[in-house]
């Protein structure tokens, strides 16, 4: 005999409960009560949040797809922030000095539309471009600067990002994460 126990599914033998599968209590909807959210350093979340960064680079794959919130972690890359062009596009946003930053707040949401592997560089018009597994070639202005375009690596294609009128304070984690939606 079957019955669940806590969240656990267990066989009834005689008086002795052996617990075979964990299934989780509350279900899980994306874009319902719970959301998917992708943690950045500064000034990277920024960038997406602000539109100026529209792929964002990985070394792992998702096959995810849908509504994404952009969680801006707690630590600023400095020397990244005193480099051009980050130093003019965050100037443009008054976003120069560290405290001017959100951190540890989730900031934006857009819409991960793909992820794309990065292929080896291709030559076209004099200069050697990123190419995506579509064939899509990166555009070597901000938005190659703004990632890391080394082959084998993965492209997540963003849209629509939408800064946030009010961040919501929440604790960052590693890969995609759930954030549930009051």
């Amino acid at each position: 005999m079957f019955s669940m126990e806590k969240g656990i599914l267990v066989a009834k033998v005689v008086t002795k409960v052996i617990p075979l599968i964990r299934i989780p209590i509350r279900k899980r909807k994306i874009g319902g009560r719970y959301m998917k959210v992708l943690s950045l350093i500064q000034p990277w979340a920024s960038l997406i949040a602000l539109g100026e960064k529209k792929i964002e680079t990985r070394s792992w794959k998702t096959d995810y797809r849908g509504p994404l919130l952009i969680h801006a972690g707690k630590k600023i890359d400095d020397d990244i922030c005193r480099q051009y062009p980050f130093t003019d596009i965050l100037a443009e946003y008054d976003l120069l000095f560290k405290d001017q930053m959100p951190t540890g707040v989730i900031i934006a949401k857009c819409n991960l539309v793909d992820c794309l592997k990065i292929e080896n560089p291709v030559y076209k018009d004099g200069l050697f471009r990123p190419k995506l597994e579509n064939g899509q070639l990166v555009d070597l202005h901000n938005e190659y600067l703004f990632g890391d375009y080394t082959p084998g690596r993965y492209a997540w294609l963003l849209e629509n990002a939408e800064q946030l009128d009010n961040p919501i304070p929440a604790k960052g984690k590693l890969r995609l994460w759930e954030y549930q939606i009051e």
